[in-house]
């Protein structure tokens, strides 16, 4: 416990699901938290994205962690609104320490139309992009500043970034782009003392399975169901071990997948 007491870190995605589960943890070891999710009616998109009541329970559970929390809704594809909420989150909590990159969905098949393929590829690619842009020079700032003298990038993969199935083509283009993004930054933050970390998760049970429809949906339920599935509490938990090591450590990847899963 206090492992990050009075960091701040800034989590995309955190409406609910895997970054909920995050935003809490980090809470659990001593941090403030900036939740930022983006919010819409379900019925105006083709997958189910996170309401504001999702975003209002996240900060609860953190609030009942007596741990303070900014919550913004934010696209992770429109830099500005990213900024705008840093901003924010930076005027009420006074620092940014921690950045958890984690807002994503899955991929399309390939007979589906480009702009389901440039949904995914906007906001694993670019949603990325602009969370860490945005955040940097903040980063950079508290590494310099702060007693721990470190600041930290946890970027959310998969093993998709890994393995090439069918059916995620898009989603794998994503993915691996994020592993060798993650380390080329790594190497270019390493003299600012700013540690870039990859979370790579096998298959794990969060509505993530909601982004997708038909038959793609179906078989995504199915794998979870054939395996005892990761939970997100087990994600959260590498994120956490990542961001409480000594200065002296990086972690710089982590590759965690269920107990039964082959691939």
């Amino acid at each position: 416990m206090g492992r990050v007491q009075g960091k701040v870190a800034f989590i995309t995605g955190a409406g609910r699901g895997q970054g909920r589960s995050h935003a809490v943890r980090l809470a659990e070891e001593g941090a403030d938290i900036i939740a930022v999710d983006i919010c819409h009616d379900v019925d105006s998109l083709p997958y189910h994205l996170s309401s504001p009541d999702d975003l209002k329970e996240t900060a609860r559970q953190i609030e009942a962690l007596d741990r303070r929390v900014v919550a913004v809704q934010a696209d992770v594809r429109e830099r500005a609104q990213l900024v705008a909420a840093i901003d924010r989150g930076i005027a009420e909590l006074g620092k940014l320490d921690i950045v958890v990159a984690n807002a994503g969905v899955i991929g399309q098949k390939s007979e589906q139309p480009l702009q389901a393929w440039a949904d995914v590829f906007d906001t694993n690619g670019l949603g990325i992009i602009n969370a860490i842009h945005a955040a940097l020079p903040h980063l950079v700032a508290a590494a310099g500043s702060s007693p721990r003298r470190v600041a930290d990038v946890v970027n959310i993969s998969s093993t998709a970034g890994r393995v090439a199935r069918p059916g995620s083509s898009v989603y794998n283009l994503t993915k691996f782009g994020v592993n060798a993004f993650s380390e080329a930054l790594r190497q270019e933050l390493v003299g600012h003392r700013v540690r870039v970390g990859v979370v790579e998760p096998g298959t794990v049970d969060t509505e993530l399975v909601d982004h997708v429809t038909g038959d793609i949906q179906a078989a995504a339920r199915q794998q979870v169901a054939a395996i005892e599935a990761l939970r997100p509490e087990d994600i959260a938990d590498a994120v956490a071990y990542i961001v409480t090591r000594d200065r002296r450590v990086a972690v710089n990847e982590m590759l965690v997948r269920a107990g039964d899963q082959t691939w």
